[in-house]
């Protein structure tokens, strides 16, 4: 049976344009697999802690070994881990938030990545490729090629070399501009947003259209 993981990151709640976008997403996938299940992560409103000395050494330490905090952190990872490995698909909601990723994104993925869990520790493989990682992304402001932040968004560019080592590989549908509809100094800008999120929704209701023949 189909599986998705779905998870959210931003903070704006109903105003999030990359919750908009993640749900219209999530709404495609399930007319397509009727019969699939879904697991939701929202990790703006409940995001892990990050890594602490507890965390991060709870890896390296056997489990027969782990202190009380080790041990909560290690069933913390390995729970991340185990939603991955169920799906078949893995939906991300990415806003930019000041040119990076949300810190909770990052902490994901740091939990994420775990010798032995998601990473080979003979061979440094990835264990969790071979899955469908949709990224929708919405930024505020505009990044393109060409502009004059052309290249400060690095949340898009960090997430594929930070799953890297797990084997996923993330596919992004991005709407920019999402700011300019409220900033008066973009105003400007709204048909180049309205663009972007119309292209965006286009690319969404085409994921698990099945191709003809």
């Amino acid at each position: 049976m189909a599986h998705l993981l779905h998870i959210d990151s931003s903070i704006q709640g109903d105003a999030s344009v990359s919750r908009r976008l993640t749900a219209r997403a999530a709404a495609a996938w399930r007319s397509a697999h009727p019969d699939g299940t879904v697991t939701y992560r929202d990790l703006g409103t409940n995001p892990l802690p990050h890594l602490d000395a507890a965390g991060g050494l709870a890896a390296m330490v056997p489990p027969e070994q782990h202190t009380p905090e080790q041990a909560a952190a290690w069933a913390r990872i390995l729970e991340i881990a185990e939603e991955v490995k169920a799906a078949d698909t893995v939906l991300l909601g990415l806003p930019l938030y000041n040119f990076g990723p949300p810190s909770s994104v990052k902490a994901w993925v740091d939990h994420l990545i775990v010798p032995g869990v998601s990473v080979d520790p003979e061979t440094s493989a990835g264990l969790l490729g071979g899955r469908d990682f949709v990224v929708v992304a919405s930024r505020g402001g505009g990044y393109g090629e060409g502009t004059p932040r052309e290249g400060w968004d690095h949340a898009q560019t960090w997430l594929p070399h930070g799953v890297s080592l797990t084997g996923l590989e993330p596919r992004f549908i991005t709407a920019e501009l999402t700011l300019a509809a409220v900033r008066p100094a973009m105003a400007g800008l709204v048909p180049l947003a309205e663009q972007s999120l119309a292209a965006a929704e286009r690319a969404i209701d085409e994921l698990w259209v099945p191709a003809r023949v």
